[in-house]
């Protein structure tokens, strides 16, 4: 915990960005039946009945101290996925970045042995040569800045019945352009001295 949140504390460093980084499963649900426009005094309406569609995956990629963010849509949530994204935030993102950090929660294919299932040995070597993982403690993935972006996404964005990935990727295109024009961030005020404050019952008790 206190090595994120002193990530956090440190000043904007173009050639050491912090990245947040997380994905989250998209439902796809289509209209089975045509809904009514809004009228002078009728709201929207639609039908409660829909069509599952399946899901797919949405990557986040977050910089908060540079209000920037990238949403990457994929079919799958696999170690190969989150290597290809790796690979994309060193070589396309942040091409001249001397370190990445990126910050990221403990599931399983968060790991360097992902970009080794995906590439050759020296290809995974010369990314992870660029990246440097900083982890959420387990059940603390709050801490990780992208979570709230991801409930701003919900709500402006998401939270409307999209039928498919096009779709989807197209929504999420228009969201996140207007976001970074905006150069929106997060007001992040938990520091090191609240978690030592009000998690002191975390930390272990030293002998007097």
């Amino acid at each position: 915990m206190e090595d994120v949140l002193a990530l956090y504390a440190q000043g904007y460093q173009p050639w050491q960005p912090v990245v947040c980084f997380d994905e989250r499963p998209c439902e796809l649900h289509a209209e089975v039946r045509e809904a009514l426009m809004m009228q002078p005094r009728q709201p929207f309406r639609y039908d409660s009945e829909y069509e599952r569609r399946g899901t797919c995956n949405l990557f986040m990629f977050f910089q908060p101290l540079a209000g920037w963010r990238h949403a990457k849509i994929t079919a799958h949530r696999t170690k190969v996925d989150f290597a290809i994204c790796m690979r994309e935030l060193v070589d396309v993102m942040f091409p001249y970045a001397q370190t990445i950090r990126v910050v990221l929660d403990n599931l399983n294919i968060h790991s360097p042995a992902s970009l080794y299932e995906a590439f050759e040995p020296p290809e995974a070597q010369r990314l992870l040569s660029k990246l440097e993982f900083h982890y959420t403690p387990k059940h603390g993935s709050w801490l990780n800045m992208v979570e709230i972006e991801f409930s701003v996404l919900v709500n402006q964005c998401l939270c409307r019945r999209i039928p498919d990935p096009y779709t989807l990727e197209h929504e999420v295109i228009a969201w996140e352009i207007a976001r970074n024009l905006q150069r929106a961030s997060v007001d992040w005020r938990f520091s090191l001295n609240h978690a030592r404050s009000k998690l002191k019952r975390l930390y272990p008790v030293l002998p007097s």
